[in-house]
């Protein structure tokens, strides 16, 4: 039996491996980049200011006290800090599993009587 000299090599299975590690090299890539590229802007006379949209975060307390961000507390301090945002501004609450479920829905119904639409309740999985 003789053996066949090889002149060539076969190389489809070669680009077959560089293809599917070009794949993965790039899928990784695009979640890995998540920064801002700094850039500086140019002047206009008619720009619009683009406001961008804002979060609020409703935190009830185990002891019934209820915080949107830091500073401001009690309902009717987030009633007046809630109603300088648009309408479908995101609102997250964050109620405590050990407060009341009283607290909670005067918050919702504050929300609601507004006509606020936009609501979150952030649980834990």
């Amino acid at each position: 039996m003789k053996l066949k000299k090889f002149d060539s090599i076969n190389v489809i299975p070669f680009i077959d491996v560089l293809l599917v590690l070009l794949t993965i090299v790039l899928l990784t890539s695009t979640f890995i980049s998540k920064g801002i590229i700094p850039v500086t802007l140019p002047n206009a006379n008619s720009a619009n200011d683009m406001k961008a949209k804002k979060e609020i975060v409703i935190t009830i307390k185990k002891d019934n006290t209820i915080f949107a961000s830091k500073d401001i507390s009690g309902l009717e301090a987030i009633k007046q800090y809630v109603l300088l945002n648009p309408k479908d501004t995101p609102i997250h609450i964050n109620s405590d599993k050990e407060s009341k479920f009283d607290t909670f829905v005067k918050v919702l119904d504050m929300l609601k009587e507004h006509e606020y639409s936009n609501i979150s309740i952030v649980t834990k999985k």
